[in-house]
């Protein structure tokens, strides 16, 4: 049995998938499978993914269910009790895979390993994440407060964790009816119950930069998480709180960008935590004017310029 099991879902990557792959295949760390998941991709990344004659390789097919049902499929082929996700078109260090085991090894009871990451967000820029300044940059080990570390940037991203299987078990997979949102849905779940540990390796880079990426395409054609169902979690952790108020906040602004008016006023009333005050004024502006300012805020990124407006 592999100590890793390293699960990607491949979903019309062929510029990407051969980057990502060397990149597992490159880990100092060996021991572990690679479970390909194919959701019914329609240009040349199964012909990629199929070129490697490595044996740890193992490719499964299915129709076009979308990624949350791939990562299940993925999990559920696994052998091994860590799960190692990672998207197709984001890139490993050599070192990633070693310094999770050396997590585990440390912090055997944990619920969820993260690993540091950078994200690209152009071709000749990667940033560092702070996590708010609440986790040091030196700091190994618990997370003391995971969803506050969260407000800014993520702790958990998915292609820098390894989740134990029989936390899967336990608090279930992917939520398939999700379009957007499954990591996040997935990891309030896990990080609500379980302790969450983090290394102090930046081992994994998110490739925020690649074009017609899901997390870019607009907010009404997508399936959101409902937060709804964490109103008990709420009530007991002010943290997780805050962290989901900042989520209705982005997504009232971009209902409101896409015109659905409604939905945003419904996402506000749920919002009991503290608004800034630019965001507050967004919240103002017609959606034809936020649609040129967010245009010109995605540009910007582009171009190296990052900022958040919910703080």
């Amino acid at each position: 049995m592999p100590f890793f099991s390293v699960v990607i879902p491949l979903y019309n990557k062929e510029a990407y998938i051969t980057d990502t792959l060397n990149s597992v295949l490159n880990q100092t760390f060996e021991d572990f499978e690679v479970i390909i998941v194919n959701d019914g991709s329609t240009d040349g990344s199964l012909e990629m993914a199929s070129s490697f004659k490595d044996q740890r390789i193992k490719i499964f097919n299915q129709i076009n269910q979308g990624a949350s049902v791939a990562r299940n499929n993925g999990i559920e082929q696994a052998q091994s009790e860590f799960i190692a996700l990672l998207d197709a078109d984001d890139i490993w260090y050599k070192n990633h895979l070693e310094e999770l085991k050396k997590l585990i090894e440390t912090f055997p009871e944990a619920g969820l390993f993260c690993s540091r990451y950078k994200t690209k967000i152009s071709k000749k820029r990667m940033v560092k994440h702070d996590f708010g300044g609440f986790i040091d940059k030196d700091y190994r080990g618990i997370v003391p407060d995971f969803f506050k570390a969260s407000l800014v940037d993520r702790v958990a991203h998915t292609s820098a964790i390894v989740v134990p299987k029989n936390t899967f078990n336990e608090y279930g997979g992917f939520e398939k009816t999700i379009s957007s949102g499954q990591d996040l849905d997935l990891w309030i779940r896990i990080a609500a119950n379980c302790e969450v540990v983090i290394s102090n390796e930046t081992t994994c880079i998110y490739r925020f930069e690649i074009p017609a990426s899901l997390s870019k395409t607009p907010i009404i054609s997508k399936q959101l998480v409902d937060f709804k169902k964490y109103e008990e979690l709420e009530k007991r952790n002010k943290s997780l709180k805050q962290f989901l108020d900042l989520y209705r906040l982005e997504y009232a602004i971009h209902y409101r960008v896409g015109g659905n008016l409604l939905k945003s006023k419904e996402m506000l009333n749920d919002i009991k935590s503290y608004i800034p005050l630019i965001p507050k004024i967004l919240l103002t502006l017609p959606p034809i004017l936020l649609k040129t300012l967010l245009l010109i805020k995605h540009r910007l990124k582009k171009a190296g310029i990052v900022f958040t407006i919910y703080r």
